[in-house]
């Protein structure tokens, strides 16, 4: 059977995704849709978006094979896919390339963002002094407070960073003032989402610009182990590191995908942010995806530990992995993602992002369970330097 192209049509995987936004916005989507619909097939954008990937960005990143961890956890072969070495210090620059050139083309002068541990709000800044774009960077107080180095980063760059003080303080409140801008101006005004979440064809989009992660991975391993992994592993918070790295796997049904989640003070706790996990289907910031809410459907504050998986929603399309089987999703508490985070640090000289020290937790969690002479991707999305204070 042949399988569908996916989203459809309507932006939808499944009965996940497609377009839940005020009428305003429906111009600007399909302003946006049919300009990337047209992007894509372009010969120049993709060469211009190749060369800054590689020029600018510093693609492809290595396929390191961590030896020490490996051992230490009990896995025969751990490989870390390592994003942390791109301009900027995390995944992010590979989707805020690919949207930037878009503006461009669409002659948009400003572009504005959300952002919760600022390395989104860093990497659109750094494509906004890059392109000459007026730049705005929504961040929640609090996470303002946690990452205030990435904010004097986004500052040094030439951004604006606009403190949200409503709800949590945090990336789900961030990113509802960033849409309330953009309802406002949409005419002159890009909104540059971060993760592969939001109205269609966001997720799909940043999926696309994302997916570079797993094509690279692929082609690696390849050459490395001459097979494909039997597991692939990444944080998920809106899930873009994990979809860029699934995605191009995801015919591949020998390799298995587990996306970790942020568990926080744990599960039962009621402050933890792990929606594919413990959520519900419902609708959060324009599209229908896995989401912490309560019986009268109205969202939950998250938490974690770290504030890039500190969102009570996911992207729509891991929502959809994990209802067809086609994904395993866990969850990681803080105290764990902690003992990761130094673990790496320790046994490999390489101090992970809190986010990714997720992933590593799960593996030393799990590595008892993982089949003997398996071969690991895992997904290392960014560095730790933004995290250093959290964790001492």
């Amino acid at each position: 059977m042949r399988q569908k192209i996916l989203p459809d049509k309507t932006g939808h995987f499944g009965v996940f995704g497609g377009r839940f936004v005020p009428e305003t916005l429906i111009y600007a989507l399909d302003e946006l849709e049919k300009k990337y619909s047209s992007a894509k097939k372009d010969k120049r954008f993709r060469e211009e978006f190749s060369a800054y990937l590689s020029e600018y960005a510093g693609r492809p990143t290595p396929l390191y094979l961590a030896k020490n961890l490996s051992r230490h956890i009990g896995i025969k072969r751990v490989y870390l896919k390592r994003e942390d070495l791109l301009h900027t210090g995390a995944h992010k620059i590979n989707n805020t390339l690919g949207q930037a050139i878009l503006a461009k083309m669409m002659g948009k002068k400003r572009v504005i963002a959300e952002t919760g541990a600022g390395q989104h709000g860093v990497a659109t800044a750094t494509v906004a002094a890059l392109f000459g774009l007026k730049c705005d960077v929504y961040m929640g107080e609090e996470d303002i407070q946690r990452q205030a180095l990435n904010v004097l980063r986004m500052k040094l760059l030439g951004a604006r960073v606009i403190p949200v003080k409503s709800g949590t303080r945090t990336l789900k409140d961030a990113m509802t003032e960033a849409l309330r801008d953009w309802v406002t101006n949409v005419r002159h005004t890009y909104y540059i989402i971060g993760t592969v979440a939001g109205p269609h064809p966001y997720p799909a989009m940043v999926r696309d610009f994302q997916s570079v992660i797993g094509k690279e991975a692929k082609q690696q391993i390849l050459k490395k182990e001459k097979r494909l992994p039997d597991y692939l592993v990444a944080c998920v918070g809106g899930g873009s590191n994990a979809m860029g790295l699934f995605y191009p796997f995801f015919k591949d049904r020998s390799v298995k995908m587990i996306g970790v989640e942020a568990a926080g003070l744990g599960l039962f706790s009621g402050k933890h942010s792990a929606s594919l996990v413990s959520g519900t289907p419902g609708v959060l910031h324009g599209c229908k995806s896995d989401v912490l809410e309560d019986k009268f459907g109205q969202i939950k504050n998250a938490h974690s530990i770290a504030a890039g998986l500190d969102y009570p929603g996911v992207g729509p399309e891991h929502a959809y992995y994990k209802e067809i089987k086609r994904a395993d999703y866990v969850a990681v508490s803080d105290k764990e993602a902690l003992e990761g985070f130094k673990l790496l640090s320790e046994v490999e000289g390489i101090i992970p992002a809190l986010e990714s020290a997720h992933a590593i937790a799960y593996l030393k969690k799990a590595g008892k369970n993982i089949k003997k002479g398996a071969v690991v991707i895992l997904c290392l999305s960014g560095r730790g330097d933004k995290d250093l204070h959290e964790s001492y």
